[in-house]
Order: C-alpha cells, then structure tokens, then sequence
C-alpha cells in the first residue's frame, strides 16, 4: 500500500471517528451475557469487536444487525442474551487477534460449569494469558494444559467461585475486567488493587445492567449473587483512533481538525496530555456523555515547532496504545523525550517497542531502550528520506502510525500490510483523504 501527501496541502474539516474499542467489546459481552435484550449504537464494526460479537453468539447470545452505515458497516446491533447461562460452543471459540476477546472471555466462563477451548490467530496465541488464568484459578476455574501461558487453552468454569482480594502486579483493564466479570458471580466480594489505574469503561458501564460496583482510581469491588439485566448502550468515538487523527493534524503544517463525539474519559486520554506538554495546540471540549461516560470535541491545530517531555510510568496506563504515534510525534520534537516503563509494549500484538525502534531509524532519527524506557531524540524540522517502506507486522496501530509518515510528509511510503487497520479503523485512509485539502 502506498501513502503519501500529494495532493494534501493541509488537514481541515469536522470529522467523528468509529465507536470505542474497548467499550464496543464490553457492551457485546456484557449484553450477550445478560438477561433481556440490548440494543447497541455506534458498535465498532471492526475485526477484533466483530470476533467478541461471534464469541458471544458461540455462548448462545443471539445478535441482529438493525442498522448499517456506509464506509463504517454494522454500526446497531440487537443482542438477546443468554441470562447468565451461556452454554458448550460446540468448537473452539476463535478469537482472532483480538487479546480483549480471548481475556475478558476467561472472566466470563469462569463461573459456568461448562468447558471451553480459547484460540486465536498466530499473533494472539504468542500472547501471555497466565496473568489473567493465575487470579482465576485462585477463585475456582481450571485451566488446560495446566500452568498454560499461551493460546489455544481449555477453561473450564465452576458455579462455586470463591471472592478473592487480588493486588495485580499490572494496570490491566483486561485483567481487571476478567477478574470483576467472575467476581459477579462469587461468594463474597471479589476486589482488585492496581499500581496505576487502568481504563474503568467496566466498572462504568456495569451499574446499567443492574449490577453495583465500588471503584475508586487504582482500584475496583464487585458483590457475588448480582444479576445482569439488558440495557441499551451508546458508544461514543474511540480515543485511540482519534490520536493518530490529531497527531496528523499536529504534524501536517497548516492543519486545524475538530473530532467530534470522542469519549474523553481520564483514563483514555493521556495523549492529549502528551501532546500539550509537547507544545501542541490541542484542545478537549466536554459537549455531553454517552451512558457514564463523558464525551466531547477534541480540536488540533498544526504549531511549527514541537519540544520534548518526560512520560512516567503512572500515565502509560493511560495512552499505552497511543505510544507508537506518539513516538512519532516525538521524532517531530525538539530534544529527547522519554517513555518510562513500557515494557507491556513488547507483548502486544507485536513487539512494539522493537518496531518503534526499527521505524524511527529509517527516518534518521536515534531512539533506544534503557531497560523499559523508550529514548527518542528528536529533531525540529525533520526531513524524511525518500522512498521508505515500513512493515505493520499486521499490527494495526503500527499501520496508522507509519502511515502518517506519509500523509505528514514530503514524500510517499510504503506500508506492508495496510489492511491491519481493520482491527480498529476500517475507514482510517477514507476519513485522513477526506480531511485533505
């Protein structure tokens, strides 16, 4: 696939971005899992959210299309659930390449007294899975082979799960969210304490099916013996995709977008914190919410000359999908910004920081790891050479962020593997042409 920027003099106009990834996953599992039916707008009609959807429908959840747009696809879904008794897929339930399918579905099978085989594509099975079977075997669920830390495995559940007080050696909302959807389900209270807080789209959108959770930053208690009772579920656009929209804009000299309807929870938004402390013109707009969560307008205006800054290891929770872009942008900035403890990137669906470190030296610029520190040295006026190609390595943010390499740029790239955007933002390369001027 080649991108470039011919033709592209500026990015201008108003655009809204897909629904959110993660909240499209849980509104799928949770109304799969639920009592009722629910009804869900804006969906993500992307791979990863499609696979939960016919994970969901494996348990016995039934699902509809009411409503499709164009260049977006199934964005309204109907979904009937199976009221807390899911039954036996009768084959493997594939998850794709999607590491929130496969995790948040561990939590799910863990209080039914069925057994499950978890699969996945070869990227998902190189993936590490113990952290999240570990906490659920301490409350009752059984794993196959046992001590697995990889994909394909057996999950088998039990309607006697205990509670457990568990202290996560990560800020993980996957795990957290696993943890809390079996807690639900136990004897007692089953709480989780993180080092950092994690994204809280779970703990937000429980109440509405009917189910009380305690949660405070960092941290997160759910009673066993609640019910799920269905509710309608609005989503609003994803933060993740937004980022790589207002990283173009901020990189594309006279550029000025608005992005309209994102959730701007705290949790998710920690690139736009970056992007300020760097010296962009970004600007974030509460115009409402979406269910529980807040939502709004996040404005980007191109500033000539960036600076470098400092990320600690509290914020990555906060924009750990985003780093990949925001390396990029650091590429852009004046002097060496530094990413502390992100070395989760290397276990994602690929070795991010590795490819970080790859793509940035095509570009001329010098970048290392200290541990799991990620350096950039970046360079004012940087110019890119000509004729680069990158690798997505099918992973789909890698694919958006070299991507803008050429979009923000003098000269075309390459991308192998463009299609990897389908994981998150089928319409990625239609909305950043449409925005051309």
């Amino acid at each position: 696939m080649n991108l470039h920027s011919h033709s592209i003099s500026s990015l201008q106009g108003v655009l809204t971005v897909p629904g959110d990834k993660s909240i499209s996953h849980r509104a799928a599992i949770l109304g799969g899992l639920a009592q009722g039916v629910t009804e869900v707008d804006n969906f993500l009609c992307s791979e990863d959210c499609l696979n939960t959807l016919r994970a969901m429908e494996q348990l016995g959840a039934k699902v509809d299309v009411l409503e499709e747009r164009q260049g977006y696809g199934p964005v309204r879904f109907r979904i009937t659930g199976v009221a807390m008794s899911p039954k036996a897929p009768e084959r493997p339930i594939d998850c794709g390449n999607s590491g929130t399918t496969v995790r948040l579905l561990m939590g799910v099978l863990a209080p039914w007294g069925i057994t499950v085989e978890l699969t996945g594509d070869d990227s998902l099975r190189r993936r590490p899975m113990r952290r999240i079977a570990a906490p659920l075997e301490l409350m009752g669920a059984r794993f196959a082979p046992e001590g697995a830390t990889t994909l394909p495995l057996s999950i088998t559940g039990t309607r006697g799960l205990a509670a457990i007080s568990y202290d996560s050696p990560v800020a993980s909302a996957q795990l957290k969210t696993a943890i809390l959807l079996a807690g639900i389900f136990a004897s007692g209270t089953t709480s989780v304490h993180e080092p950092a807080p994690s994204r809280n789209h779970t703990e937000l959108m429980l109440p509405g099916f009917g189910v009380d959770v305690e949660a405070a930053p960092g941290e997160a208690s759910v009673a066993g013996g609640q019910s799920l009772h269905a509710c309608d579920v609005d989503v609003p656009g994803d933060p993740s995709s937004a980022a790589f929209m207002a990283c173009a804009a901020a990189l594309r000299p006279d550029s000025a977008i608005d992005i309209e309807n994102v959730s701007l929870n705290e949790a998710r938004i920690g690139f736009a914190r970056v992007l300020e402390r760097m010296g962009a013109d970004i600007a974030l707009k509460p115009t409402g919410s979406a269910g529980e969560e807040p939502c709004g307008t996040i404005s980007v205006s191109y500033v000539e000359h960036l600076r470098s800054c400092e990320v600690v290891g509290r914020e990555i929770a906060s924009l750990v999908d985003e780093i990949p872009v925001l390396a990029l942008v650091a590429a852009h900035a004046e002097g060496t910004t530094v990413f502390h403890e992100v070395g989760e990137l290397r276990v994602k669906e690929t070795d991010r920081l590795a490819a970080i470190l790859e793509g940035l030296s095509k570009l001329g610029v010098r970048a290392w790891t200290e541990g799991d520190d990620l350096h950039i040295e970046g360079k004012s006026g940087l110019v890119v050479p000509e004729g680069l190609v990158f690798d997505s390595l099918g992973d789909h943010r890698l694919a958006m962020t070299w991507s803008l390499v050429g979009f923000t740029g003098a000269h075309p790239v390459s991308i192998r593997d463009f299609e990897a955007v389908r994981v998150s933002y089928p319409g990625f390369r239609a909305d950043i042409e449409r925005l051309a001027k």
